[in-house]
């Protein structure tokens, strides 16, 4: 059983297609395939279901799947160490990021890493189900190291290093009744349309607490992917916005409040890692040109 099969398995079973794994193996679809049909034929089952839609894993792939990114996790772990032995930093780092991170320089951060260790292999992803998806991926293996708010059921299972935090502020349109106020009390907004981000995102979960907390009740007429864009529909009148103050952008057409609430309502960013791991050299430096970027 060689590793590289293992490898090409794992991307495989977490891009659940193997045209997006061959993409991000940088290698031919056919050498995917390959190494897939000779792990099976060495394992003597079949490991994944292919249908006309999506790949998925069969029992003895589930199975499979925790085992071979704990060998790969060893050897990555093997080199790491042979790496600082030779005096050099290499390896991979695999980092998940949400959709917009206003705050961060991420470009920045990364060129720096690149500039500095160009041996290391830098692997950035977005997941659409926000926070507590980044959170489950570094859980399960599958990130080194993600940029999200609340990890929610996976928190536990993680080392959470606090990067930034915000208030959250409400934004409404400069014809809402409320526009002319400074301040506002959760209990005022009872009853209105919001637009907000999907559950599972961080910012969301500290609303609906907020509003649990209170024992008030609200309709999200609107879900979204990304805090960037909430601002344009509030602006179009669909509806008012609790956010970040990151993301609660203003101009003469959109008003920012804020808000009072028995609560918390403050939005925290972290830097998330696995409990049960231990971080690479390479995550390690890349952990601290994080630090450094928000000191700056």
């Amino acid at each position: 059983m060689e590793l590289r099969h293992l490898e090409y398995f794992v991307a495989v079973a977490e891009e659940r297609s193997f045209t997006r794994a061959a993409a991000r193996l940088h290698v031919v679809q056919s050498a995917v395939s390959a190494a897939i049909k000779t792990l099976e034929r060495e394992l003597r089952t079949d490991i994944l279901r292919r249908t006309s839609r999506e790949v998925a894993l069969t029992e003895a792939g589930t199975v499979l799947l925790p085992r071979a990114r704990t060998i790969l996790d060893s050897v990555r772990e093997t080199i790491d160490a042979i790496d600082g032995v030779r005096g050099t930093i290499g390896g991979e780092i695999r980092l998940g990021l949400m959709a917009s991170i206003p705050w961060l320089d991420v470009p920045e951060v990364l060129g720096r890493m690149h500039a500095e260790h160009p041996e290391v292999r830098l692997r950035l992803s977005h997941r659409a189900g926000g926070s507590q998806e980044l959170a489950a991926a570094v859980v399960a293996g599958e990130l080194d190291l993600a940029i999200l708010s609340e990890p929610g059921p996976f928190g536990r299972k993680l080392r959470l290093t606090e990067l930034r935090s915000f208030p959250m502020r409400l934004l409404v349109p400069a014809t809402h009744p409320l526009a002319e106020r400074r301040s506002v009390r959760l209990q005022e907004l009872e009853g209105e349309a919001f637009v907000d981000l999907a559950q599972g995102f961080g910012s969301r979960a500290v609303v609906d607490r907020a509003f649990a907390a209170a024992n008030l009740t609200r309709t999200v007429s609107i879900e979204l992917g990304d805090g960037s864009v909430v601002a344009d529909y509030v602006r179009q009148g669909l509806g008012i916005a609790i956010l970040p103050e990151a993301y609660a952008w203003t101009d003469a057409t959109v008003r920012s409040l804020t808000l009072t609430a028995s609560s918390d309502l403050t939005w925290r960013m972290c830097l998330a890692a696995p409990r049960d791991r231990e971080l690479g050299t390479a995550a390690q430096v890349l952990t601290t040109m994080v630090r450094d970027a928000l000191e700056k």
